[in-house]
Parts: C-alpha cells; structure tokens; sequence
C-alpha cells in the first residue's frame, strides 16, 4: 500500500466518523431548558421569536416545578430553569447549582374552566362551586398536584378559601402539572377544574372551553422566578436575557401574566 492510498484511506475513514457522529453533537449543543408547564405556550412564542431574531436554538422540557427541581439536583443536563414559584428556583441557587439571585420573570394567574358542553356557570370568585357541590352536580373537578406543582397549591388554597376544599376533595382529579390538569379539565370526565389562566390563552382553547380568570385575592401571588444554571453556554445566557427583553415580556403579557414590578 503506498502512502498516498493510506492516507487517503485514514482521510476517507475521518470524513465517515465525523459524518456519522456530527449529527449527534451538533444536537447536543442546544441547550435545554426546564421550564414549569403553565408556561408551555408563552414560552413556545418566545422561543419562536427568540429564534427568528439570532439564530440560536434552545430546547425546552415542560413539567412541574418540583419534579424538574429534582432532576436539576440529580444531574439533570438542564441550563435554565424556570419555575412557577421563586421557592423552587431559589432551592436550585441554595444548593449552588445556579449563581443569585433567583430572577422573577412573572406573576401568574390562576382560572376557572371547563369544558364547553358543561353547563355550569362560572364566576372569578367561584360563588357557585359550593352549590353545584351539594346539589350534586360536580362528580370531577380538576387541578395539578399541590405536593409538587404550585399551581396546585394556589388551586387548594383558593378551594380552601372559599370553604370547600373538604367537601371537594374525594371528587379531585391530580394532574402531574398544571397543563395536565387543564387537559383534565377540557375531558368530558370532569366538570371543570382550576387552572393557569396562561394555558386558556391558547389558540383554539375558546372553541373547546369557558375560563374566567380567579380573583388573585383568594390565593397566595404566585411569583414566577428562573435561574441560570452554572453549565450554561453562550447561547443559554442569550436566551435567559431574551427572556427579560420587552418583546419576551410583552408575550407573557400576552398570554395572562402579570409583570413583576
């Protein structure tokens, strides 16, 4: 074998390499973003947006807030999280998986929905629940986890708030998350339930369900916060400032969030 043909050889033998694996680590250079379900549609704008204007790429993973939490703590290659409480968020700061301070992006909001063959009436203050309970008229009622999704925990305290969280639960259905839930909600198993009012302000949501957005005085303000995680690349702290631009911020307005001050 004469030079030239090994070393066409060993060249020919590269090429293939880098053609077989290039796919693989061009993908893992997209950072991944853990982000907290009742955001899902907003975010999938933003990053829409974020896109068409650098021509970066990020990827996103929904879920609940605490079981992300868990998976950042367990090695989880995530380098954002966005959370749907600043508690979570900031536990990812105190074990020294991300630098302070926990960044509040938004204030959610919680509503009231069901789908639109349910005919229940429906009010920010949820007057009628009480009623439609007793007269039997709720037999499922939907909203996410509140061991580990804070929108569920805002949905129990408003259900406590207005005296029937006792009465209700036996008839709960718990969704993992909050969009979960939603989708609970919209099922014909369910006379409704308490959801992100984020999620109603998706496209199509109007054709298929009612929503009234809750009276923020009967829960707890629910302070959306993110952080950067220490691995995060380049294009990660492109997107995490994105996220704080105005254009970013007028989408969450979009979608039902209030800003923080």
């Amino acid at each position: 074998m004469t030079i030239e043909t090994a070393t066409m050889i060993r060249f020919r033998f590269v090429l293939f390499f880098l053609m077989l694996f290039a796919p693989t680590c061009f993908a893992q250079s997209i950072p991944t973003v853990a982000a907290a379900a009742n955001v899902r549609f907003a975010l999938d704008k933003i990053q829409q947006q974020f896109e068409q204007d650098t021509g970066k790429q990020v990827r996103i993973s929904y879920g609940s807030s605490g079981q992300l939490m868990q998976q950042i703590k367990h090695g989880a290659p995530f380098e954002i999280f966005l959370s749907a409480n600043i508690d979570y968020a900031q536990k990812i700061v105190d074990a020294k998986l991300a630098p302070p301070p926990a960044k509040i992006y938004a204030i959610g909001r919680l509503a009231i929905m069901h789908n639109k063959h349910v005919k229940l009436p429906l009010s920010n203050n949820l007057a009628y629940l009480k009623q439609e309970l007793q007269q039997g008229k709720i037999q499922r009622f939907a909203i996410a986890n509140p061991d580990h999704a804070p929108y569920g925990a805002r949905a129990k305290d408003v259900l406590q708030a207005i005296g029937v969280w006792q009465q209700i639960q036996p008839k709960l259905l718990y969704g993992e998350n909050v969009a979960q839930a939603a989708q609970f909600a919209l099922s014909n198993a369910s006379q409704g339930g308490i959801v992100a009012l984020s999620l109603t302000k998706a496209k199509g949501f109007s054709e298929k369900a009612d929503a009234v957005a809750i009276d923020a005085k009967l829960h707890p303000k629910l302070t959306q916060a993110m952080v950067l995680l220490n691995n995060a690349s380049d294009t990660a702290k492109a997107f995490y400032a994105y996220l704080q631009s105005p254009k970013a911020q007028q989408t969450l307005l979009d979608f039902g969030f209030d800003l923080p001050k």
